[in-house]
């Protein structure tokens, strides 16, 4: 039996969506969990729309469903919590991220990662989340159970939290119509004992909640390229190696994943030398993916191949060297840093006024002396 176009859409957005829920406002959770509130609030998964970060609002201005006005398809991790997601994710239908639409503008909220009962994975376009029916039916790395006035059912262990993999329904990849996958981390994303949780929600001084009394708890400003990167700098190693005739700079990562995820981002490598007071400044050293079509960089809708990639991968240990003989007394500065947007591509974004692309953002700096 032939299906007709729109309702094959529309079970394909369905299936991909795991439907269309109702979630608590994240305000509803501060005066309980105030100090997890005021990080969330911060973090990039309460500003992930359109109207409150400036560099995805770039890409979407540009992107082909919004020019033409129709659908909003990067809801399904931009906006998960919208009471109109099935219709954004379906083709046919109109529906566009709206300032005035308070369930649009709760970004990812606190209710729907907490609400992350499974993850079916898929190999295209991403991996999706299923949502338990239960409004008040949370999840949450605590092991035993916790009585709260809030909760309708009580807070319970769950295996994706415990194990970080309550990231990878929007975190693991992205494919697009073309099948290239335009961001991925790792599915299989333990490291040592680590995990995206442990190393992105490290564990920081302060209670879990005013029901329940305890030293520390997961950060929930998600430490990442956008802020709270020196989190993470301890992922990263730094080494510098003399010979009698050069010197190399090694950057060892020892995450299961490459440095920088997204293709917008651009890693710098600065080193400087310092003799008798004075510094030499040696040529940076960018690490990239490029994507594109037709030999040329193009926007992730549109792009079918990777161009060029030279970003550091995961556990991977990447030297440079330098044509430069360090002398004794000789003090090399060392620099590991990104752009979150590449300078290349700013003008063409439009945004020369954005700090936040603009600026350069040090991860690790160590001084080295001889």
């Amino acid at each position: 039996m032939r299906i007709p176009i729109l309702l094959f859409w529309a079970i394909i957005a369905l299936s991909a969506n795991d439907t269309v829920h109702k979630f608590a406002k994240s305000e509803d959770c501060k005066a309980c969990h105030s100090s997890i509130y005021d990080e969330f609030y911060g973090s990039m998964h309460a500003n992930s729309t359109p109207q409150k970060d400036p560099i995805h609002n770039a890409v979407w201005r540009d992107h082909p469903q919004n020019k033409k006005a129709e659908r909003y398809g990067c809801g399904k991790c931009h906006t998960p919590g919208a009471d109109d997601l099935d219709k954004m994710l379906t083709k046919g239908k109109k529906a566009l991220p709206d300032q005035q639409n308070e369930t649009h503008q709760a970004g990812i909220s606190c209710a729907y990662c907490h609400r992350i009962e499974s993850i079916e994975l898929h190999s295209t376009p991403s991996n999706t989340n299923i949502i338990a029916k239960e409004e008040k039916k949370y999840f949450a790395t605590l092991k035993e159970h916790v009585d709260s006035p809030y909760h309708a059912i009580e807070t319970e262990g769950n295996a994706h939290m415990q194990n970080g993999n309550v990231c990878i329904g929007c975190h693991s990849h992205k494919r697009n119509k073309w099948g290239l996958n335009v961001c991925s981390t790792n599915i299989d994303n333990e490291m040592d004992g680590t995990n995206c949780v442990s190393c992105h929600m490290p564990k920081v001084d302060g209670s879990v909640s005013e029901f329940k009394d305890t030293k520390v708890h997961a950060f929930h400003g998600f430490a990442g390229s956008h802020s709270n990167s020196e989190m993470l700098e301890k992922y990263v190693d730094l080494l510098v190696q003399k010979s009698d005739k050069d010197f190399t700079v090694t950057i060892d990562n020892h995450t299961t994943h490459a440095l920088l995820l997204h293709p917008l981002r651009l890693a710098v490598l600065k080193v400087s030398v310092t003799r008798d007071g004075k510094t030499i400044q040696l040529k940076d050293e960018e690490f990239a993916r490029v994507i594109g079509k037709d030999g040329k960089p193009a926007m992730p809708w549109v792009a079918d191949t990777t161009l060029k990639d030279t970003m550091i991968q995961a556990n991977e240990k990447r030297d440079v060297k330098y044509d430069y003989v360090i002398e004794k007394g000789d003090s090399v500065e060392v620099i590991l840093g990104y752009y979150l947007v590449n300078p290349q591509v700013i003008k063409s974004l439009k945004l020369q006024d954005e700090k936040i692309a603009t600026d350069f953002h040090e991860f690790k700096k160590q001084l080295f002396t001889f």
